[in-house]
Formats: structure tokens, C-alpha cells, sequence
């Protein structure tokens, strides 16, 4: 649910403030844990580490950015694989296919 147009996108006003002693230009890191901060033009140019849970991802605000929310950017689950008897299958045809294209060698 979006939040209400009577009211202004959330910023963190923590994060706000160490913004605002930043230099435009400057390639430092604002660590922050708010990931439910909406991205404002003033933030474009500068990077952030949005933590994930478990580390502070590093994500560069461009344009394109605008309007979104930190955490959209640095993902809070890793996909790894699907199990079971299928995935096993096709990870042992995926093996075998580059052994059989190699070319045989020449005599």
C-alpha cells in the first residue's frame, strides 16, 4: 500500500543529516539500515551501503532511481538452487554436454 499524497515520501532524518555533510562529488559510503527510505533527488550521485540483513550492500543512487525505496536495491535472500531429483538431473546433463563438445584430439 502506497502511502498517502497528503504526506511527503519518508526520508530517515538520520539519513538526511549525515547527507547533508557530504560534499557533492564525494565517494564515500552512507551506511545506513533504512531500507524504507524513498530515494529523493538529492541523494543522485552518492553511494550507500543499504544493509541486507547481514551486510551493508553498496548501491550508487542515479536518476533512474528516483522515487524508489533503498531496499529494492540490496536483496535480503540469496537464491542458491531448486533440490530434488529433477534439478540433480539436469546439473548431470549440464556437466556431461561441454565433456562431449570438446573435440577430440587430433593424431
Amino acid at each position: 500500500m502506497g502511502r498517502s499524497l497528503k504526506k511527503a515520501p519518508f526520508v530517515d532524518p538520520n539519513l538526511l543529516k549525515k547527507l547533508g555533510k557530504l560534499k557533492i562529488g564525494d565517494k564515500t559510503i552512507i551506511k545506513t539500515w533504512s531500507r524504507d527510505s524513498v530515494i529523493t533527488p538529492q541523494m543522485v550521485g552518492f553511494t550507500f551501503g543499504v544493509h541486507n540483513g547481514k551486510v551493508h550492500l553498496p548501491v550508487y543512487v542515479v536518476e533512474n532511481m528516483v522515487g524508489h525505496k533503498l531496499g529494492e536495491f540490496s536483496p535480503t535472500k540469496k537464491f542458491i538452487r531448486h533440490g530434488g531429483k529433477m534439478q540433480k538431473e539436469i546439473e548431470t546433463a549440464a556437466q556431461e554436454k561441454p565433456a562431449a563438445a570438446a573435440p577430440a584430439p587430433k593424431k
